[in-house]
């Protein structure tokens, strides 16, 4: 696929001021981004049968299978940085792979294994803050769904551009892509998912300011989530359980508190605290973005005693993880912080923060 070969080579060899354009450029929105994917649900084309075919056979695409999986969770549990290097590095071979004209069989399954890198190596430019960048390889990722005739995974990078759009403040390009993605999939949606897909939906809603509809959204993310069954959906999704429901709902819960903290703030933290008891510390990215949120609540509550301690929390947390998107939360909380009448236990979670966002 030529697309992935440019846009890995250009990626491996990003220079200093590529990558300042490349943090520059913004993702694109609107009619631009939603029409070119209208293809998403058109049926892949056949492969046709090719005189000469590759070298590699079940055993190495099992290989790469194995190194997707792992990738997957680097990023789960670190965000992006420099491990993104290595998986747009695997997702180059692959791409040299398909080139070299496989078996059919065989390049269904790298077109899927590239779908997954192109996945990740998204999700790690998004979290590093490049969107254009990031935004290129969740159209590869897509494409190379289609070509492997993964609908499930195509319908989760569809779920991926929506989250970009909603950091962007695009709520209704978000909830296009998410209608995108809850279209294609169909009735073969397994619960997991269509419970992923219902939260991106609650989201978008939320954002838009749809307070009624983004309840009934999530209570639908809740009734599917509790239908699924261990072992019956894809890999990819097993991230997608009791705790990350609850963080998620209860950032959501956030953005409302921030307009009306009397109406919200008490049951964001309630959720983002479940979410944090529920959830381990191997997701170091989702940990901190809890400390962060769950602090948030307690400065819009007004309990400065509890919102220092989890101020410190965060930045303790915050440490562990490579992600740009934990620090721009992080970094969300300073302003709370910020007064003559400081306290002193509040100017030193400020330090801290300022401590952090500068190293």
């Amino acid at each position: 696929m030529d697309l992935a070969a440019r846009l890995t080579r250009s990626d491996l060899v990003l220079d200093r001021r590529a990558a300042t354009r490349a943090l520059t450029a913004t993702a694109v929105t609107g009619a631009a981004l939603l029409d070119s994917l209208e293809g998403w649900l058109q049926p892949a084309a056949v492969a046709h049968a090719r005189h000469r075919c590759g070298r590699l056979g079940d055993r190495e695409v099992d290989e790469l299978e194995k190194t997707a999986r792992i990738f997957r969770s680097w990023d789960h549990r670190y965000g992006g940085g420099l491990r993104r290097k290595a998986v747009v590095g695997q997702l180059n071979e692959v791409a040299s792979a398909i080139n070299e004209h496989q078996a059919p069989r065989i390049e269904q399954r790298l077109y899927t294994v590239m779908a997954h890198l192109a996945g990740t190596a998204a999700t790690m430019a998004w979290d590093s803050g490049l969107q254009r960048r990031a935004q290129d390889y969740y159209r590869l990722a897509l494409r190379a769904a289609h070509a492997g005739r993964d609908i499930l995974f195509g319908a989760n990078v569809l779920a991926g551009m929506a989250r970009q759009m909603l950091y962007s403040d695009r709520p209704q390009d978000a909830l296009e892509l998410v209608r995108l993605a809850q279209e294609g999939g169909g009735s073969s949606v397994p619960a997991r998912v269509r419970a992923m897909l219902h939260t991106r939906e609650a989201w978008a809603l939320a954002a838009m300011g749809r307070t009624a509809a983004f309840h009934r959204a999530t209570e639908k993310a809740r009734e599917s989530l509790a239908e699924a069954k261990p072992g019956e959906e894809p890999y990819w999704i097993d991230y997608f359980d009791d705790a990350e429901l609850a963080g998620v709902t209860g950032g959501r819960l956030l953005e409302l508190a921030r307009k009306d903290p009397d109406a919200h703030a008490e049951a964001a933290a309630d959720h983002i605290t479940q979410a944090l008891n529920r959830r381990g510390t191997e997701a170091s990215r989702s940990h901190a973005l809890d400390w962060v949120g769950l602090a948030e609540c307690s400065y819009l509550q007004g309990d400065l005693t509890s919102a220092v301690e989890q101020t410190h929390r965060a930045v303790q947390c915050a440490r562990l993880t490579m992600s740009a998107r934990v620090r721009a939360q992080l970094g969300h909380l300073y302003p709370y912080t910020v007064g003559n009448s400081a306290s002193r236990s509040v100017r030193e979670a400020r330090d801290n923060i300022r401590d952090l966002l500068a190293s």
